[in-house]
């Protein structure tokens, strides 16, 4: 899988520092120097950051990229781009047609989610931030939002990024060197089961024990901590309750040769085109590297489902791998000519995986944390159920969090 590196939150500099090992007693620089070296970047003049698509009446179309392409008027659209997000925001100020496609196919491709319900603020807190501090969501823009990156992602205008093995590694070398120092204790596939308060903070019910605490950095799903919760917690728990999650079908497709009709990152679907297909990324472009060495083949992956999985798909505990692989299958031959057969496919059902910032998402974190803070519960929360979907989210919200506990930068 491949991560973009951008403004929101601020998650690449948090990462940027891990993967270079900063900690204040260097406990991670020989470990992380090596996957430091494992980077595989994506610059932004790369044709896979420069072109990217959308499929709109049986074409596929370039999305324009930059202030100067949003300016201009270029297929599907028939009026000029000028910014922006969510359907209601976007409608009010800029028109339904940019709503419909373009910002539609963004929400789908990034939050496998509805545009028509997910709170602008809480999605996109840049742009919504832009308009707030500067009066105008292009001049916000491009003023900048006074985040600064890392200096080799800025040096190089990395784009997205990936790793040598993939991003898996980097949390299995995380496992690995947190085993070697024998300073922690490791409980993987282990459950929570219940979080009981204590003399000295909490008691976690596992699967395969109980644990004491003096405080808990969360990173359930806002759901599994709910049922986990004491019942003095219980003003809460609904509210944690409250936090939808989508399903997403994720499928892995080989095919020998080069198959693709256009170069570029992939491209996304608007709803209105086909509701069950969120989108195609054309993995073997931004990351040739990940190819099989030996012969040479095209790599896709097809993400289907989210807030519409139940309408197109129906139950996720009924639908059956084959039926998945054959609508994935059919979409890359509708969409981009590929008559062939994949040579190799992986078919995954990621279930509740994408958390889903209805309106009223900023007040309902905010007042789970109000209530944390005033009855002085030894708790952070963090993970994607709360300020943001992003690998870079999650890890610059880890971080924070491990901050504002021990007091100082880490």
């Amino acid at each position: 899988l491949a991560m973009g590196v951008s403004p929101p939150g601020g998650g690449a500099t948090a990462l940027c520092d891990v993967m270079k090992g900063k900690s204040p007693n260097g406990l991670f620089e020989h470990k992380f120097s090596e996957k430091w070296s494992e980077i595989l970047p994506v610059t932004y003049s790369h044709v896979a950051s420069k072109n990217r698509f959308l499929y709109v009446n049986e074409q596929l179309h370039r999305m324009p990229s930059g202030p100067s392409g949003l300016l201009r008027t270029a297929p599907p659209f028939s009026r000029p781009l000028e910014d922006e997000t969510i359907h209601s925001f976007v409608s009010r100020r800029l028109g339904g047609e940019l709503a419909d496609i373009a910002i539609d196919s963004l929400c789908r491709g990034v939050f496998a989610g509805d545009c028509r319900k997910l709170s602008v603020r809480s999605c996109f807190p840049v742009l919504y931030n832009a308009e707030q501090r500067r009066g105008s969501i292009i001049l916000g823009m491009l003023l900048g939002s006074g985040i600064h990156f890392c200096g080799r992602s800025v040096t190089e205008s990395w784009a997205q990024w990936s790793l040598i093995r993939g991003l898996q590694s980097l949390p299995e070398s995380l496992t690995e060197f947190l085993q070697r120092s024998g300073r922690v204790q490791l409980h993987s596939e282990a459950a929570v089961t219940k979080i009981r308060p204590s003399e000295t903070g909490w008691k976690i019910d596992l699967e395969d024990g109980v644990v004491s605490a003096d405080h808990i950095i969360s990173a359930l799903p806002a759901k599994a901590l709910s049922s986990a919760l004491p019942p003095s917690c219980q003003p809460i728990i609904k509210q944690l309750q409250d936090i939808s999650t989508v399903t997403v079908a994720v499928v892995n497709l080989e095919y020998e040769g080069s198959i693709l009709p256009v170069t570029g990152f992939g491209h996304l679907v608007p709803s209105s085109e086909d509701r069950g297909l969120l989108g195609v990324v054309y993995d073997s472009v931004p990351f040739p590297e990940h190819n099989r060495p030996e012969g040479h083949t095209t790599r896709l992956t097809v993400m289907m489902g989210g807030a519409w999985f139940q309408e197109v798909f129906g139950d996720p505990e009924s639908v059956t791998e084959d039926d998945l692989l054959a609508r994935a299958t059919e979409g890359v031959q509708k969409h981009l000519g590929v008559t062939s057969a994949p040579s190799w496919s992986r078919v995954v059902l990621q279930r509740d995986c994408i958390p889903q910032y209805y309106l009223g998402h900023f007040q309902r974190v905010e007042s789970i944390r109000s209530f944390i803070k005033k009855n002085n519960l030894p708790l952070s929360l963090i993970g994607s159920s709360y300020d943001g979907v992003s690998v870079n989210d999650v890890i610059f919200g880890g971080r924070n969090a491990a901050e504002e506990l021990l007091g100082s930068v880490v």
